[in-house]
């Protein structure tokens, strides 16, 4: 079977060639990244620094390399202007960065977690562009290519420049990222939903009562039984439901309601959500549009309900209606 190549794709689908050697480089990060996640464990880069990323969560060293490749690659397409990483507290910007230049918000290691015990990860990124060092974070509906990496059983790369989700599966041999997943859909024929059931006692009584008749199966007001998936990776679960339809819940709870939330906007909630609307399905906090919430931070943290398009919008209207009556 004859495939087409990233390279190929870049240049039959991207009229920009800056654009696409920056896409075509931040795919030479994730390819490198994914050999240092396999290897993780022959290089002794498992465990934990004494590092913390500004998010308060304590760095592991591949969480480091992995942000090195990242940056590394970007800095190496001179029309980056700016980027913004999970694992940097400042945002980076060229001193003489110019409107058009490209930003770059990147999550360089989702899931790192799961290094440890041989689950899959990933990387996120969007990419749009500098206007000026007052409005250097980027909005959402200003995004203009986002994907993200997910290093598992093969290492696949998911890219979408807003007109349709295409998936290109590293073929190592050929030294290539070939377009396996072409005009990927979310289906709203929906038996799965991912969240976190370990944060139940802090959920609201919207998302309580959705898990709750989702669960109830058959029997329940839903009619049908669902399953419930938790990779912790938002890579993994965001993928999964690409290829098989789903919800991924991590709303804003009684405990995380004072930082907004838990993920973070700019390099994975946007980016994701930009995928999966592109991809047909609908991405919201519960009561808005996630890429109508305006940056205002660079590690801003926000609720990310995204999916299906009919499963997101009944959350909506549940919020809508209020809370949940006894």
């Amino acid at each position: 079977m004859k495939f087409v190549t990233l390279n190929a794709y870049l240049k039959r689908e991207v009229s920009e060639p800056s654009l696409a050697n920056l896409v075509d480089r931040i795919a030479s990060a994730c390819w490198q990244i994914s050999a240092t996640v396999r290897n993780a464990a022959l290089a002794g880069n498992q465990g934990e620094t004494v590092n913390v990323n500004p998010q308060g969560e304590v760095q592991k060293p591949i969480d480091l390399i992995a942000d090195d490749i990242f940056r590394h690659s970007c800095l190496q397409n001179s029309d980056v202007g700016a980027l913004i990483s999970e694992e940097v507290q400042e945002v980076y910007h060229r001193t003489d960065a110019k409107e058009g230049d490209f930003v770059v918000a990147y999550d360089p290691l989702d899931g790192s977690s799961n290094i440890d015990v041989n689950l899959s990860v990933g990387s996120i990124f969007s990419i749009s562009r500098f206007q000026d060092i007052q409005a250097l974070l980027p909005a959402g509906r200003k995004i203009e290519c986002a994907g993200y990496a997910i290093y598992g059983p093969s290492v696949m790369l998911v890219l979408t420049f807003g007109d349709k989700v295409d998936g290109f599966t590293l073929d190592v041999d050929a030294a290539e990222f070939v377009l396996t997943h072409p005009n990927m859909q979310i289906s709203n024929d929906t038996i799965e939903f991912a969240i976190n059931t370990s944060r139940e006692r802090f959920w609201d009584d919207i998302v309580s009562a959705y898990v709750e008749d989702c669960i109830a199966g058959d029997d329940g007001p839903r009619r049908k039984s669902f399953n419930m998936r938790w990779t912790a990776s938002m890579v993994a679960d965001v993928h999964r439901l690409l290829c098989r339809g789903g919800v991924f819940l991590y709303p804003q709870d009684k405990e995380n309601a004072g930082q907004g939330g838990k993920l973070r906007l700019l390099y994975e909630a946007q980016p994701m959500a930009f995928i999966v609307e592109t991809a047909g399905g609908r991405a919201s906090t519960g009561k808005a549009r996630i890429l109508d919430v305006p940056p205002q931070t660079p590690h801003q943290r926000t609720s990310v309900i995204l999916g299906a398009s009919d499963e997101i919008e009944r959350l909506e209207n549940a919020y809508a209606a209020g809370p949940v009556k006894a």
